[in-house]
């Protein structure tokens, strides 16, 4: 890397006080980003002639906020001239009448035309030194328009890719959220589903225990000490909800066989439900007897005993099924 000249330090410091990049820089002013490092690190032979030096240079500095004049003048030993360069040599090579020889007298007597010669080859040097000028100011301007134009057609091109990037990262979003919205509905369809599958079966039950209840009967058989006996008939199913709503209770639920559904403790509130179609009978023994609820196809039952005289109680029912009778 090239060292920097004290100007190409001084536009470095006031763009990064700025906080711009070279690629900031190269938005703002068009000009490619090595034509400016180009700058900064004093490397002019980068650019395409002197003129664009100067012109580049002043470019930068009015992007950052500096005064151009003030610049040219403080570095004006950093800047190339475009003077001299522009000037042909062999234009200023005028020979004095001192080069020429005097050899003969032919020669001596042109002495008297020498100044008109000197002021018509002065003329035409005029001429050919404004037509040069001329020629590389219409040629500079070119250039700058063709490198102002390159960093345009660069940006054109990146802004197209950027669309395109856009484009396609919208035709992702949109598959994705399709994909998504496709899932969503898929997964609605099956909840709704289940939700009138449940609701049907519901409605199946509570209608068949309607049906049940409407012609089942439910009547004492025996009664002693805290044990007590009840048939089950007119009812093809056998459903028994046990729920304790006032304390914690003990619970055992067996069949005829002495064969346990549940042995353990009913928590406060909470409700146990057995099927028990298929069983003859069923015995149900309950530790704690206030606040229990038993229930049969659906259908509360009393309990045998009062509550608060017979803490715990047994109850057997003995079930019959309708088809059977």
């Amino acid at each position: 890397m090239l060292a920097l000249t004290e100007l190409g330090q001084r536009l470095r410091q006031e763009r990064e006080s700025k906080g711009l990049s070279l690629e900031d820089l190269q938005k703002l002013t068009k000009i490619q980003k090595r034509y400016l490092l180009g700058i900064e690190e004093g490397n002019y032979e980068v650019m395409p002639g002197k003129f664009y030096v100067r012109a580049f240079i002043k470019q930068y500095c009015e992007a950052i906020g500096l005064d151009t004049d003030a610049i040219f003048e403080e570095y004006k030993s950093d800047i190339p001239s475009t003077q001299t360069e522009d000037m042909p040599q062999q234009l200023s090579r005028v020979r004095s009448r001192k080069e020429i020889p005097q050899h003969t007298k032919g020669v001596s007597k042109a002495y008297d035309y020498l100044p008109t010669v000197l002021v018509v080859a002065g003329v035409v040097v005029v001429g050919i030194i404004i037509w040069v000028i001329a020629q590389n100011i219409v040629s500079d301007k070119n250039k700058e328009q063709a490198n102002q134009e390159a960093p345009n057609s660069e940006v054109q091109q990146s802004n197209t890719q950027e669309e395109t990037n856009e484009t396609t990262a919208k035709n992702d979003n949109s598959k994705s959220e399709d994909e998504q919205n496709a899932a969503d509905k898929k997964e609605k369809e099956k909840a709704e589903k289940e939700k009138a599958a449940k609701e049907k079966a519901e409605k199946e039950k509570a209608e068949k225990e309607k049906k049940d209840s409407g012609k089942q009967e439910y009547k004492e058989v025996q009664k002693t000490g805290r044990s007590a006996t009840y048939a089950l008939s007119g009812t093809d199913a056998f459903n028994l909800e046990v729920t304790s709503t006032q304390a914690d209770t003990w619970l055992d639920v067996k069949n005829g066989k002495g064969n346990a559904f549940f042995s353990s403790i009913l928590k406060k509130g909470e409700t146990k439900e057995f099927d028990l179609t298929k069983e003859t009978e069923a015995r149900v023994n309950i530790g704690y007897s206030p606040g229990v609820e038993l229930k049969v196809n659906g259908k509360a039952v009393d309990l045998p005993f009062d509550s608060s005289k017979q803490v715990r109680q047994v109850v057997t029912i003995q079930y019959q099924p309708a088809e059977a009778q």
